[in-house]
């Protein structure tokens, strides 16, 4: 059993109730046994195994988006799965993934359950996952898109930090400006205060409390803050 079977029979906490918990009914009978699901019946506070059930049933819905499931969106995530974890939860996660995209997701839903549950760091990084599954095929779906803005606004991210996150994958003149939530226009200063602002914003031991793991995945979201910074400094020549 790799990591992933491991943290979902741990516990799922929230995930196992509401409108997620419907979703995995099925799923969860393909990985664990009986005696497993059972356990994580006496959890309620947040997992890594709630936060990566969250993680898969909201890339099922964006994999849906478009009508079509792209075998380079799968790959994605198993490739994710498999670099911050291992090979076997990456099979794992993805055999579980294979079955939620044949249920109906109600979006908003599994977004405000996702929303009463998680912390605003953890509902960040969900959102940068999801960006990486849409332009895995080195695409921009707009339907894809419009679906993760719809999940961002229905779990309270707001349009700032969504565009921000965007703006790490889709990128245009002013896509370092956009990262650090500023203005062309902004001063130098202003740029520097920014720069710390979503340095703590986006740091990895924001969401330590899931795990190393996913601690470990969140440290590509800190890296385009430095990445937007030092491209911005460049420009300006700021020292």
């Amino acid at each position: 059993m790799g990591k992933f079977a491991k943290w979902i029979a741990g516990g799922l906490g929230w995930a196992v109730f509401g409108p997620i918990g419907g979703i995995l009914g099925f799923a969860l009978g393909s990985l664990l046994d009986t005696q497993e699901f059972i356990k994580t019946k006496t959890y309620s506070a947040t997992t890594t195994g709630s936060y990566a059930m969250s993680l898969l049933v909201l890339v099922a819905a964006v994999m849906k988006a478009d009508g079509k499931v792209l075998r380079s969106e799968l790959d994605y995530v198993k490739k994710y799965f498999a670099q911050n974890f291992d090979e076997e939860s990456a099979a794992e996660a993805l055999k579980m993934l294979r079955d939620i995209l044949n249920q109906n997701i109600p979006l908003q839903a599994v977004s405000v359950q996702i929303k009463q549950n998680l912390d605003y760091a953890s509902r960040l990084q969900l959102i940068h996952f999801l960006m990486g599954v849409s332009i895995a095929d080195g695409h921009i779906h707009p339907s894809e898109i419009n679906t993760i803005a719809l999940i961002a606004n229905y779990m309270g991210i707001s349009a700032k930090d969504f565009e921000s996150i965007k703006s790490m994958f889709v990128e245009d003149t002013e896509s370092s400006y956009k990262i650090l939530e500023v203005e062309k226009s902004a001063t130098d200063d202003e740029i520097k205060k920014a720069y710390r602002k979503m340095a703590v914003k986006y740091h990895p031991d924001k969401v330590s409390h899931l795990g190393e793991d996913f601690q470990n995945a969140a440290k590509e979201k800190f890296q385009k803050v430095n990445q937007a910074y030092e491209k911005v400094k460049k420009e300006r020549n700021i020292i």
